[in-house]
C-alpha cells in the first residue's frame, strides 16, 4: 500500500512539473520570418560578415593544433598478429613516439582502445583487447610515460574498423588505438 502511494504521489509531480513547464503558446500560430544571409562590407575592413578580423578569434574545428593531436608523424594504430598481445617490433617506434609526447606533455590524456578481429567469443575478445591495451600502456610507462595520463580500454570485436570476414578485413581489427584526450 506504501509502495503504491509513493508511486501515485511521484507520478503526480512529474505530472505538475510537466504541465508547469509547458507554454501556451501554439506553435502553428507562431509568425516565421524568413531571414537569408546578405553581404555586408564593413567601412572599416573585415569580412561579409560586417566584423573586422581583428575583433574575431578563429575558431579551431577538430584537432589542429599538434598539441591535441599526439605526436606528429606517429601512427595512431599498432596491429597485433592473431590470438596475441605481444606488440610487434615494426611498432616499436610508434610507441616510442608517444611515449615521448607524454613525458614532454605532462597534461596530456590518452586512452588506449583495444580491439579484436570477429573471431572467438564476446567475453574473450573483450579480454584478449584489454590485454592489447594493457600492453601498451605498460610499454609507455616503461618508456617514460606517467601510468596517470594513460587508461587502457577494450572493445573487442565492437568497434570494427573495417567490416568483413577475410583476413585483410581480420587484421585491421586487430589493433590498439591512440585517442589522446
Amino acid at each position: 500500500m506504501k509502495r503504491i502511494l509513493l508511486s501515485l504521489a511521484s507520478t503526480l509531480v512529474l505530472s505538475v512539473a510537466v504541465v508547469g513547464c509547458s507554454s501556451g503558446v501554439k506553435l502553428n500560430e507562431t509568425p516565421v520570418e524568413n531571414r537569408t544571409a546578405t553581404a555586408v562590407t564593413p567601412a572599416g575592413g573585415g569580412d561579409s560578415t560586417g566584423v573586422a578580423a581583428r575583433d574575431v578569434a578563429p575558431v579551431l574545428i577538430g584537432a589542429t593544433d599538434p598539441s591535441l593531436a599526439g605526436p606528429a608523424g606517429a601512427a595512431k594504430v599498432i596491429y597485433f598478429d592473431y590470438d596475441s598481445f605481444v606488440i610487434k617490433p615494426e611498432a616499436q617506434g610508434t610507441v616510442e613516439a608517444h611515449a615521448r609526447f607524454l613525458s614532454s606533455n605532462k597534461t596530456r590524456k590518452l586512452v588506449i582502445e583495444g580491439s579484436t578481429d570477429e573471431r572467438g567469443g564476446r567475453e574473450y575478445n573483450l579480454a584478449l583487447g584489454q590485454k592489447r591495451a594493457e600492453a601498451v600502456r605498460r610499454a609507455l610507462a616503461l618508456l617514460g610515460a606517467a601510468d596517470s595520463q594513460i587508461e587502457a580500454v577494450s572493445f573487442g570485436e565492437e568497434k570494427p574498423a573495417v567490416s568483413g570476414s577475410d583476413e585483410d578485413a581480420f587484421a585491421k581489427n586487430r589493433r590498439a588505438e591512440f585517442n589522446y584526450r
